[in-house]
């Protein structure tokens, strides 16, 4: 424990800056603890506060262009991306959207402090197309309130902490081992909760191609969009009733429970659909699939979408 207190403190600034970077590129490794750490052996005497600051808005900064260049290209599709490098679980797309939406980019400035919901803004304001002086402003404020706090929180509890290290110290390579324990608790936590979701997300979906075939054959099918309204691709599958924030349509309530009901949305892993079509399997109706792929797999297959 004591070599690591001295790797820390002589390599402070470039540990605070990989691990900030690290967790920004969407890693769940717990950077927020690592910048209290800093700003404690700051208020020691042992770092300096500046580059301290300097290095996590460096490193934060980097990460998020990264995805915001990653939105910018790919679109939608680096919510995937982003999903499949992070033990996150993806249910906060449509939350996400809906909060980004609503307040615009001014929401990346407490976006650090809602978990979930600052890696997936940043993807998402490249995918909006916001302009990036915009963003790199509200992302800036951000960013320093985020790294802020923390340094803060570790300069006025430093003898708290101190007094926490010196416990671990004391006990050697079990204190080592209590905090590499730690670590990988939260790591195991976020993995369990990340299979847990997956598990929920395994239910049958129907095609582009089986949904299309219905349809064109006039076999009744109602179709629930669950997107947030106003959110890309703009427009509807031409007849699909629109899901008002948590709200369900009320033309469900005179629908037969074994009416076909086809439930899509454009987030990762049909997320937002499977969610809502468990809450309508909930309130008895027996035919309820989420359309794999979504809206987006709709226009892939050259499928239109309608305006009004």
């Amino acid at each position: 424990m004591d070599f690591l207190l001295q790797t820390l403190a002589q390599y402070g600034i470039a540990f605070v800056f990989a691990m900030v970077l690290i967790e920004q590129l969407g890693a769940p490794i717990p950077a927020f603890p690592v910048l209290m750490l800093g700003g404690t052996l700051a208020a020691r005497g042992e770092l300096a506060l500046a580059p301290l600051f300097a290095a996590a808005m460096a490193a934060t900064l980097i990460a998020d262009n990264l995805w915001y260049w990653a939105g910018e290209r790919l679109g939608r599709r680096v919510l995937r991306l982003m999903c499949t490098v992070s033990l996150t679980p993806d249910s906060c797309v449509r939350q996400t959207e809906s909060i980004f939406l609503r307040f615009g980019p001014a929401s990346l400035m407490v976006a650090k402090f809602v978990p979930g919901f600052a890696s997936v803004s940043t993807a998402l304001s490249g995918a909006l197309h916001i302009r990036r002086a915009t963003f790199v402003l509200f992302d800036a404020i951000g960013s320093a309130l985020w790294i802020g706090l923390g340094l803060a929180l570790g300069w006025l509890f430093a003898s708290a902490i101190e007094d926490a290290l010196a416990t671990l110290s004391e006990l050697g390579r079990w204190g080592l081992a209590l905090l590499l324990a730690a670590v990988l608790a939260f790591v195991a936590s976020k993995w369990w909760q990340r299979r847990q979701f997956q598990r929920q997300l395994a239910s049958e979906r129907i095609s582009v191609e089986t949904l299309a075939a219905h349809m064109d054959s006039g076999e009744p099918a109602v179709l629930l969009d669950v997107r947030v309204p106003g959110s890309l691709p703009h427009g509807r599958i031409p007849g699909a009733l629109q899901m008002q924030g948590k709200n369900l349509p009320g033309e469900l309530d005179a629908l037969a429970r074994d009416t076909l009901l086809v439930v899509y949305c454009a987030c990762p892993n049909e997320v937002s659909a499977v969610q809502v079509a468990q809450r309508l399997q909930r309130q008895g109706f027996t035919r309820v699939l989420p359309l794999r792929g979504g809206v987006d797999a709709w226009l892939a297959a050259g499928r239109p979408l309608a305006t009004t």
